[in-house]
């Protein structure tokens, strides 16, 4: 066959690949990548809710919106309280989630399906019927924890009213919901490292701490690493929690960056909030790049 008649041919195939992919390159132009750099624009401008008639007539200012999110009291606050939601969250949520799958894996043989599944139901449930069950739980006067704390004499606090305790609840009730995702992708690394691996270790004379640690856990790495960026993606995106069970009180003890964001859209200060959303996104990008440069593979 001639060059002439080969680039011909894959000149065609180009046409018709370009042809199938339009659909997705328009969809994605109009809904993804025109969005995104819609609102990058206006987080440069002074967009407010009455300028939506006459979007193209605002005026631009710089990082102005960005100096005034990052010199906003309660944004402040609310990146504390995002750290603190994700440096207890994602921990806790990993290490129950390890210790779950160890136990299945190693333990649990028999009904092992129905443990998954009553695992990870909570992943899947709304969150609305998840904060019916923990206001009832967390309740001052009938709930569940305070009725058993009072029977070792101990008088439990008002949860979600405290400034000290509310924060601590919300976590507790994210690392139950949330932990199943991650202990199921943990239980499948389990079962995919050969069982000659630790008979190895076995003949060796390791323990069984010494085979977990020098063994198990390095195998595990690319599934810690994955489940530790998508786990903290979440967590830092954190906003159903406060929104449902305390509107971020008491006195904004758990406003999150994206309830905060989110309110600011509701206050019509379209500007500022995209600016709020990109300093989230900037967060995320730098805290996923410390994940990967940690638990990558060495």
């Amino acid at each position: 066959m001639s060059s002439v008649a080969v680039r011909g041919s894959r000149g065609r195939q180009t046409a018709a690949a370009w042809i199938l992919t339009l659909p997705f390159v328009l969809l994605f132009l109009a809904f993804t990548a025109g969005p995104v750099l819609g609102s990058l624009g206006m987080s440069f401008t002074d967009l407010k809710q009455r300028d939506l008639r006459t979007p193209f007539a605002v005026n631009g200012v710089g990082f102005d919106n960005y100096v005034k999110a990052l010199s906003d009291e309660t944004f402040r606050k609310a990146a504390l309280n995002t750290a603190y939601f994700v440096l207890v969250g994602v921990p806790l949520t990993l290490g129950l989630a390890l210790a779950a799958a160890l136990l299945l894996d190693r333990g649990v043989k028999r009904f092992q399906s129905l443990f998954k599944v009553g695992y990870y139901l909570p992943v899947i449930t709304s969150i609305v019927a998840i904060a019916v069950i923990w206001r009832f739980v967390l309740s001052p006067d009938a709930g569940l924890l305070n009725t058993v704390l009072s029977w070792v004499g101990i008088d439990g606090p008002n949860w979600l009213a405290s400034k000290t305790w509310a924060m601590p609840s919300l976590i507790m009730m994210a690392v139950w919901r949330n932990f199943g995702s991650a202990m199921i992708i943990f239980l499948a690394g389990l079962q995919g490292i050969p069982a000659t691996v630790e008979e190895a270790g076995q003949l060796d004379g390791a323990g069984s701490w010494q085979r977990f640690r020098y063994l198990i856990l390095p195998l595990l790495r690319p599934t810690v690493l994955f489940t530790s960026v998508t786990t903290g993606i979440g967590y830092l995106q954190f906003f159903e929690e406060p929104f449902v069970m305390t509107q971020g009180g008491p006195l904004n003890s758990t406003v999150s960056v994206s309830m905060y964001t989110y309110q600011q859209f509701g206050f019509g200060n379209y500007g500022v909030a995209t600016a709020m959303s990109y300093l989230l996104f900037v967060v995320i990008a730098v805290v996923t790049f410390i994940q990967f440069r940690l638990l990558r593979e060495k």
